[in-house]
């Protein structure tokens, strides 16, 4: 499975700081529990990937669809 491909699945996925001062995020679904923890500055280093991503999903949306 990669990026590009679709899955019928259901996850929640929760973010927040921990006890012990690091960033997790968490996901759950129908048999998976991942809890991922980072320290804040890769949680910073991930949000900028992720508002990355964004900006390129945005630009290849904007663009419509290819005809080949």
């Amino acid at each position: 499975m990669g990026i590009n491909s679709e899955k019928d699945i259901e996850a929640n996925l929760q973010i927040g700081p921990t006890s012990l001062g690091m960033v997790r995020i968490y996901v759950a679904g129908d048999g998976i529990d991942i809890p991922m923890d980072f320290e804040p500055d890769e949680a910073e280093e991930i949000a900028e990937e992720i508002r990355a991503a964004a900006a390129r999903a945005r630009a290849t949306a904007s663009k419509g669809p290819k005809r080949g």
